[in-house]
């Protein structure tokens, strides 16, 4: 049962992000360029989604538990430390670059966008590179 729902809540994100506009990556851009071809609407995206968040957490954890888990998995830390800091700057700088983030990457790939072919490839790369560094640091020795 699970994965059928995670399969509908990943469509359905999907769809949300192709009719947001997110994955098109002029888009982004535009949006991202603040001094120059400023387009404001992913702004109102972004703010839905704080909202739907925001109503959401409020309706769903007095619950005391998911449908489909035993818990809720929130996290725990807190703490803003380097790693988080590094990750975000890299983030941030890769969608400035790529105008792409992960989600809409997938989303965009399954439109056969532009960019995409590289993008990706990259993106699953980098995340491999992270993993392997992550790794070696915390191995003992």
């Amino acid at each position: 049962m699970r994965p059928l729902f995670g399969f509908l809540a990943g469509l359905l994100f999907g769809v949300g992000l192709i009719l947001a506009g997110m994955s098109d990556p002029a888009k982004v851009l535009n949006f991202l360029d603040v001094a120059g071809t400023w387009d404001p609407s992913l702004a109102f995206v972004m703010g839905g989604a704080a909202l739907t968040t925001f109503i959401g957490y409020r309706i769903v954890l007095p619950r005391g538990r998911p449908f489909l888990y035993a818990d809720f998995q929130l996290p725990t830390r807190r703490d803003v430390d380097r790693n988080l800091s590094l990750g975000a700057a890299t983030f941030g700088i890769g969608w400035g670059i790529g105008g792409f983030c992960p989600g809409p990457a997938w989303t965009a790939l399954t439109l056969a966008a532009p960019g995409t072919l590289v993008f990706v490839p990259m993106m699953l790369a980098g995340m491999a590179m992270a993993t392997l560094v992550a790794r070696r640091r915390s191995a003992p020795g």
